[in-house]
């Protein structure tokens, strides 16, 4: 992986950091693109159970590092439209370097210290679980640079908080402590040492049956938008999927015989 992103994995575990600690993990071109191409390649890890993600030194990201796009620029360097959508695309480039956390089959824990504004905060928003320091500074900052959310923030900040709330915080990019994010509905609960906390929840999680855990990831995020009728059959088939597979009766054994379970990898 390029520099910008480090991955360590173990038992399951990816342990990926922003590692730009210089400048605050602030989002270049550079780290736009590790950021992607990371993502995609974890997608592929059949072997894979759950990721950490975190940042180096200081601060999770202080979000788009303007001054190199500038300086770029004024260089006469070429530089990438993050704008741009790739053929058969979705999303924008740099709405894929948030949201390819989200479509990771396996849960993806945000551990968040320090500054985590703007899209900063869009990648930690496309996590599952958002774990965060007291004193962590969260904004939606956008609206200080005369622009708006654009790395599907708006899409995952629906679903976290109520409607005023959200309007309240991206007009005016207030900043909150991670106290109050935790009160709003922007993190899911606090730790002095979320980084650890984050990496202790994934081996836990990791330790579950892959197949549930990748099951219940899907149905979950499915839930949120299906409708009743198209939500519980989609239960029902996810359930009857589950109780033909092997992971499943390893499970029921384990728990039988008090011991700790042997699960295989996911098929490709």
């Amino acid at each position: 992986m390029s520099e910008r992103v480090s991955v360590a994995r173990h038992a399951g575990v990816a342990d990926v950091r922003l590692n730009r600690p210089d400048k605050l993990n602030g989002l270049d071109a550079a780290m736009f693109e590790a950021l992607v191409a990371t993502g995609r390649a974890l997608a592929g890890d059949r072997a894979l159970r759950a990721v950490v993600l975190s940042g180096e030194g200081r601060a999770f990201s202080a979000g788009l590092d303007f001054a190199s796009f500038a300086a770029a620029r004024a260089e006469g360097r070429a530089v990438r439209d993050l704008l741009a959508r790739e053929p058969g695309e979705v999303a924008t480039f740099a709405q894929q370097a948030a949201w390819v956390w989200a479509e990771l089959p396996v849960p993806v824990i945000a551990a968040v210290h320090g500054a985590c504004f703007g899209g900063g905060l869009q990648i930690a928003l496309a996590a599952d679980i958002r774990l965060v320091a007291p004193d962590a500074q969260l904004s939606v900052m956008e609206v200080r640079w005369g622009l708006v959310p654009d790395m599907t923030g708006t899409q995952t900040l629906r679903h976290l908080v109520r409607l005023d709330v959200l309007k309240e915080l991206a007009l005016t990019g207030r900043v909150v402590t991670g106290t109050e994010a935790v009160a709003l509905g922007l993190a899911t609960r606090l730790s002095a040492t979320p980084r650890a906390t984050a990496l202790e929840l994934a081996r836990e999680l990791a330790a579950r049956s892959p197949d549930a855990v990748r099951a219940g990831k899907r149905l979950l995020q499915r839930a949120v938008t299906a409708g009743l009728e198209e939500g519980l059959r989609l239960e029902e088939r996810v359930q009857r999927a589950l109780l033909d597979g092997a992971n499943h009766a390893e499970a029921v054994r384990a728990n039988l015989e008090r011991r700790p379970p042997r699960f295989e990898d996911p098929p490709a």
